[in-house]
């Protein structure tokens, strides 16, 4: 594949300690690496490691427990999100990833808003997202909102597609604020992947990628994944493709079937 492949260390390579990945993950020709959670982790050790492997740091999740869809939340979350980008300048990454609700264990929804209306709830996200977009800029991190679906994986999640965070973004107008475009979560969640990257190029910070159904490598699924690709580039995508899939079989039979692209 053209595009730089990146490997999400919580799903590719977990056979292995935790460190150990990065360098795997090098050795095999991934551009980047990327992960979920910092808090129970070494940043200084994953600076060191990827250093070590010749490899980058893409990101990992930056909000926690709190939702930027409740306005009540918001101080809770923008202090929560500032300890998110000191991990990040330690761990030598460039961006967080965010969402509009609070996630758990294994990606849960632990707060849908319930009480809030459709309309709080969206002017809550959006301002929210404004005084994210000033903390990034003041820090130099880079903020990727994912839509997520709610179709099996995160169910009573608010943002659920490309427009709304792409015009959330977009309506902010923050250099330091793009989208993180998960061709899983959307073909799931409202499918045209090509006619939506067409439509948002400008706004795609990030991308992830797993075939559908079955959040597996690609060719395991129904994903056309050499035409969305090719797409990305011809809309002028040059970023990382971060592959968050678990691998149907093993992680070798995995990374051979993404390095094939």
């Amino acid at each position: 594949m053209k595009l730089r492949p990146c490997a999400c260390i919580d799903t590719l390579y977990i056979e292995l300690p935790f460190l150990e990945r990065i360098a795997a993950a090098g050795r095999d020709g991934f551009a980047a690496v990327e992960f979920w959670s910092w808090q129970d982790r070494d940043m200084a050790a994953v600076r060191h490691a990827a250093q070590a492997a010749g490899i980058r740091v893409a990101g990992f999740n930056g909000d926690g427990p709190f939702s930027l869809i409740d306005p009540g939340q918001r101080e809770a979350y923008l202090a929560y999100l500032a300890r998110s980008m000191d991990a990040a300048k330690a761990a030598g990454a460039s961006s967080l990833t965010i969402h509009s609700n609070a996630l758990g264990e294994g990606g849960v929804v632990t707060d849908r808003g319930e009480g809030l209306s459709d309309t709080v709830r969206l002017c809550a996200l959006y301002e929210g997202l404004k005084a994210c977009a000033s903390m990034a800029e003041e820090r130099g991190i880079t903020l990727h909102l994912e839509a997520l679906n709610p179709i099996t994986d995160h169910p009573g999640n608010f943002l659920v597609t490309t427009a709304m965070a792409a015009e959330l973004t977009a309506l902010v107008g923050s250099p330091r604020l793009k989208i993180l475009y998960d061709i899983y979560h959307m073909q799931l969640s409202e499918g045209n992947l090509m006619g939506n990257i067409r439509a948002w190029h400008g706004q795609i910070g990030h991308v992830h990628a797993a075939d559908a159904p079955g959040r597996h490598e690609p060719g395991t699924g129904e994903i056309a994944f050499s035409a969305v690709l090719d797409c990305l580039e011809t809309a002028g995508y040059d970023g990382l493709v971060g592959f968050e899939l678990f691998p149907a079989h093993t992680t070798a039979e995995a990374v051979s079937a993404i390095l094939a692209l």
